[in-house]
């Protein structure tokens, strides 16, 4: 009979994000607002009502989603 406890899982591993992604993240995120805070505006001027999701919600967004391209790449 074979021991299970011992073995580790095979695959891989999540591992904690590091200073240079934090690092990226913020300038992204930074950069980000002023665009989505605009684009937010024109679009909830064009819907003639506020958007659900606002300008930070929005920038925010977008950062989690450019910031791991630069580290897959």
């Amino acid at each position: 009979m074979t021991d299970q406890t011992t073995d580790a899982p095979v695959g891989r591993t999540h591992k904690p994000p590091k200073a240079e992604f934090y690092t990226y993240f913020g300038i992204i995120f930074v950069a980000a607002v002023p665009v989505a805070a605009l684009s937010w505006a024109l679009a909830s001027v064009k819907a003639g009502r506020f958007q659900k999701k606002g300008p930070i919600k929005r920038a925010w967004s977008q950062a989690r989603i450019i910031t791991p391209m630069i580290f897959s790449a």
